[in-house]
Parts: C-alpha cells; sequence; structure tokens
C-alpha cells in the first residue's frame, strides 16, 4: 500500500507540475498577447492617418472637377464658335462684293445664301426656332408685349403676332416668344 499511496502522490505531483506549467504558459501566451495588441493611441494614430488620406484624396477630386468643368465650360463654346467663322468669312466677302457691285439680286441671292449657312449651323447645334403666331398664349413659353382686341371669338387668348422669335435649344426654351396677344 505504501507504493501504492507514493505513487499516486508522484502522480498528484505530476499533475500539479503540469498545472503550473499550463499556467505559466498561459501568462506568457497573455503577455504576448498584450504586446501585440495595439494600443488605443496607435489604434487613434492610425485611424487618424487614415482619415487624414481620405480627406486629401477627396479634396484633390473635388480640385480637380472643379478644374474639369471650368476647362468644359470654357471650351464649350469653341466648337460653335469655329463653325461660325466661315459664316464670319461670308459676311465679310459679301461686303467687299458690294462696295463694287450694282447687282441687287445678286445681293440679295448672296444675303440669303449667307442666312442659310448661319441658321443650318445653329439647327446643328440643336437650335430651334419656337413657331408661335396662332398658338395659344402659354406663360412657360411666351412673353406678352401687349394685348389687342379680336373680332374674332376663337383669337381670343392666342398669339396674333410676333415681335421676337422663341428659340429652343434642345427642347429647353432659351428665349421667350415676345408675343401680341388677342383679348
Amino acid at each position: 500500500m505504501a507504493k501504492t499511496e507514493d505513487q499516486e502522490e508522484g502522480k498528484d505531483m505530476t499533475q500539479e507540475k503540469e498545472t503550473l506549467d499550463q499556467n505559466d504558459s498561459g501568462n506568457e501566451e497573455t503577455t504576448e498577447e498584450v504586446a501585440q495588441e495595439p494600443t488605443l493611441e496607435d489604434k487613434f494614430n492610425e485611424l487618424n492617418d487614415k482619415y487624414l488620406r481620405l480627406y486629401s484624396d477627396f479634396d484633390n477630386f473635388r480640385k480637380r472637377t472643379i478644374k474639369e468643368k471650368a476647362d468644359l465650360i470654357s471650351n464649350a463654346n469653341a466648337g460653335v464658335l469655329k463653325d461660325l467663322l466661315t459664316v464670319l468669312d461670308d459676311f465679310e466677302r459679301a461686303i467687299q462684293s458690294n462696295e463694287s457691285t450694282e447687282d441687287v439680286n445678286g445681293l440679295k441671292e448672296g444675303f440669303h445664301l449667307i442666312y442659310n449657312k448661319f441658321n443650318g449651323i445653329l439647327i446643328s447645334k440643336g437650335l430651334k426656332p419656337m413657331d408661335s403666331k396662332g398658338t395659344p398664349f402659354d406663360l412657360d413659353l411666351h412673353e406678352a408685349i401687349t394685348n389687342v382686341p379680336v373680332e374674332k371669338e376663337e383669337e381670343k387668348g392666342k398669339v396674333i403676332d410676333v415681335v421676337e422669335k422663341g428659340y429652343y435649344l434642345h427642347e429647353k426654351v432659351i428665349r421667350y416668344a415676345k408675343v401680341v396677344v388677342g383679348q
């Protein structure tokens, strides 16, 4: 029996050592985990750095898009103006021709050709004249210059005369038609 008690005591001591070793190794792991775990200050610095980088990227993006919009706006008219230069050249040639010619019909024809070319360019860029005469008066399209009395009942509230044409640019009104309305 003595041996068994000694053996049991030995087993107990061995188990205690293993438990202590496990506890010691557990303590080492927790100290390693604490050493590897970033401090609050490190986390703050990391997040602050990410925020600053993100903010500067966004600020650069905003500045770049503002510059691109400004460039686009300043150069947007370049195509239209380039096309209109041919009309300007035609007018200069017509003026020079007017000084030496006596042919009135030729002058009229020349001005009609220039007008048609100019109108064609504007139409190709999306400009469309408003056809207002005889249509009902619409505040979204027309600006009433005056009202005139009319004899016919069906002409009341309609556009009688157009003083200045209105225009659309891609279906958006860019100039209201100045009209005379029947009353």
